[in-house]
């Protein structure tokens, strides 16, 4: 059986490997979430936050992408499975049934916030194992932030 070999230490690529993989974890849930909550979100809102949610999708499904193809450069197999996510995602479930914009502004506000909290631990960890890892995931924190605060920026006071 063929497989892809690192350059990284053993103990680099172990910190490496987890991270990549619950990154790839929350993005494709990150990305399943909103197309659901794009799906079924109603209220005067609706088409701004219709339209925000597929740039949420975009995101996620692009960087998820580049993640899981780190991964494989450093002979890490990506699981993106769907037991796999189920299993290892941090978003919260979201609600069954349509969703009022407000709710659905609140559910975003809070995956992303709980995406970006992650992404910033991996970032952390990464840091002196994977410069490369690292810069990856410093460039799709900045992303996801900037959605995050367009969702608190619609919240109403």
């Amino acid at each position: 059986m063929y497989a892809v070999k690192s350059t990284l230490p053993e103990q680099d690529l172990k910190v490496v490997g987890e991270a990549l993989q619950g990154a790839l974890v929350d993005l494709v849930d990150l990305s399943l979430v909103a197309k659901q909550i794009h799906w079924t979100v109603v209220g005067p809102r609706f088409r701004t936050i219709h339209l925000q949610l597929d740039d949420v999708v975009d995101t996620a499904r692009q960087y998820s992408d580049t993640v899981a193809e780190r991964a494989s450069a450093l002979g890490i197999a990506p699981d993106g499975r769907a037991a796999t996510v189920a299993q290892g995602s941090g978003i919260a479930r979201v609600t069954e049934g349509w969703q009022q914009d407000i709710d659905a502004v609140a559910a975003m506000t809070e995956a992303l916030g709980a995406v970006v909290a992650r992404m910033r631990e991996r970032m952390s960890a990464t840091g002196k194992a994977d410069p490369v890892t690292e810069d990856i995931f410093i460039g799709l924190t900045g992303e996801l932030e900037k959605h995050h605060w367009m969702f608190q920026a619609e919240h109403k006071q």
